[in-house]
């Protein structure tokens, strides 16, 4: 079980890394995640900056304490992911639900407009970011070269999660 942690704290860490470097890369990326933010309509206009910041700072608090290699540190990572992936997954799904055509801003400059598949994948990072932390409440041995393996696979199913749009197009036909 601490090999599922460590996977899903590299993938964990590597997909929110990508996200927030997306959202605070410039003035002009910062600005289109607020505007889809406010598109989303799920709060009033007066409480977008918060919900805005507080998702970059939730975000950055994934990557700084999924980066602490202390059990203790990816516990607090895998609930403050699962918290804001879920409240996420419900935004989207509202969204979705409404019909309201959204660009997802999850990492970057994206046409695509928010869709179910956003909603799949939020809810399997829910579940990635359960399982890492029932791993994390789990002792045991560590054999180096198997926690390299897993970490490796964590990070590269991060950089795929960030490319899911590209990955949903190649999957469904047109």
């Amino acid at each position: 079980m601490q090999y599922v942690e460590v996977a899903s704290r590299l993938l964990l860490l590597t997909m929110f890394a990508l996200a927030l470097v997306s959202k605070i890369s410039s003035r002009r990326a910062w600005a289109e995640f607020v505007e889809s933010t406010r598109a989303m309509a799920v709060v009033g206009d007066a409480q977008v900056a918060a919900v805005a910041v507080a998702t970059a700072a939730a975000e950055g608090a994934v990557i700084v304490l999924a980066a602490v290699p202390l059990r203790w540190a990816g516990s607090v990572a895998f609930v403050i992911a699962a918290g804001l992936l879920g409240s996420l997954t419900v935004a989207v799904a509202l969204v979705v639900r409404r019909g309201k055509s959204v660009t997802c801003r999850c990492f970057g400059a994206s046409q695509t407009p928010l869709g179910v598949s956003h909603v799949v994948r939020n809810a399997l990072l829910v579940v990635i970011a359960l399982l890492g932390l029932a791993g994390s409440l789990v002792t045991g041995p560590f054999d180096l070269f198997l926690t390299v393996i897993v970490g490796v696979f964590g990070a590269v199913l991060g950089l795929l999660v960030a490319r899911w749009d590209d990955l949903v197009s190649l999957l469904v036909a047109p």
